[in-house]
């Protein structure tokens, strides 16, 4: 009798052992566990921790409520530029409604990497190439949302998107090198102006200075000559006053116009007027022809017998009488 009762104790734990393995569950600390009991959504969702459940009745399915990082696939598509893009991104999201992530979508992440995948096309379509490139942070945000919209429902909360990389086409590539390079050029070439008008300014004020003082241009050449020869060079390079080349160069036409003046000056008219004076005197009917011949070769050879500067003159005046 006491065999029996023993053994019948010893079954009984067994079996009570068995039940409890069977009904045992335990749930992490980072997930939840939903229950469906005959294909019925229990309303309690259970912890982290020990927990019991109906076996054979009861259906025990733990959802991770730790933050996905799932990438989305490079996608390629035409901005509103015009422009081919491939585009890919990630998305951070997590479960809040453990129920209806099980119950309202067969599977939340298949269904957030497709979502996520529609609405980076939608973005790139609406989005120029500028936009890609420089506002990134509006882009993730509106990509945020749209994918955040649909979620909400399947008890999923996305914390954030972002764009990694997009992708250009190599001919586009060297278009945007070349207007950077022309950007750059452009922007140079303001600032040496800039600072070709600001230099301008002060030489000028430099040279108001050293206008007043003659001495101080006299003083800057000979610390140029000593800039220039503390290099050690074997050719000194010394500057030249402009203005001395204008002031010889004026001396010069000035003498020019001297000798020209004295030339001009010389009494050819005069002696010519001596010459022909007598013979206009003369009475109306002899004729005027005779007496002024011998009078110009008279004068003529007086010029001759003349220094040397009037008889070049006088031989021009000589000749054009003769003619």
């Amino acid at each position: 009798m006491v065999e029996e009762l023993v053994a019948a104790g010893v079954a009984l734990v067994s079996a009570g052992a068995v039940y409890t393995m069977a009904a045992a569950r335990v749930v992490k600390q980072y997930e939840r566990g939903v229950v469906f009991r005959l294909g019925r959504l229990r309303p309690e969702v259970r912890g982290p921790g020990f927990t019991m459940i109906v076996p054979g009745v009861d259906k025990l399915r733990k959802v991770n409520m730790q933050i996905v990082t799932m990438p989305v696939p490079a996608q390629e598509g035409i901005t509103r530029d015009n422009v081919t893009v491939r585009v890919d991104a990630v998305v951070y999201f997590r479960v809040t409604g453990p129920a209806e992530a099980v119950v309202r979508v067969e599977d939340y992440r298949f269904a957030v990497s497709q979502m996520a995948q529609t609405s980076l096309r939608s973005i790139i379509g609406k989005s120029e190439l500028d936009d890609l490139l420089s506002d990134r942070e509006k882009l993730n945000q509106g990509l945020e949302l749209m994918i955040d919209s649909p979620a909400v429902e399947w008890g999923v909360t996305i914390d954030r998107v972002e764009i990694k990389d997009v992708s250009l086409p190599e001919t586009m590539k060297r278009s945007m090198a070349r207007q950077a390079e022309a950007d750059r050029e452009r922007r140079a070439r303001v600032i040496n102006a800039d600072a070709e008008l600001q230099a301008s300014k002060k030489l000028a004020e430099a040279a108001k200075e050293m206008s007043e003082q003659p001495a101080a241009l006299q003083l800057r050449l000979l610390q140029t000559v000593v800039a220039v020869a503390a290099e050690k060079n074997s050719t000194l390079v010394l500057p030249f006053p402009v203005e001395l080349l204008r002031f010889l160069e004026r001396a010069q036409q000035g003498q020019q116009g001297q000798q020209g003046q004295q030339v001009v000056q010389q009494p050819v008219a005069p002696v010519v007027q001596e010459a022909v004076a007598p013979a206009v005197q003369e009475p109306v009917g002899r004729s005027v022809q005779e007496p002024v011949v011998p009078v110009v070769q008279q004068s003529v050879q007086e010029q001759l017998l003349s220094p040397p500067s009037r008889l070049d003159v006088v031989s021009g005046g000589a000749d054009s009488g003769q003619d």
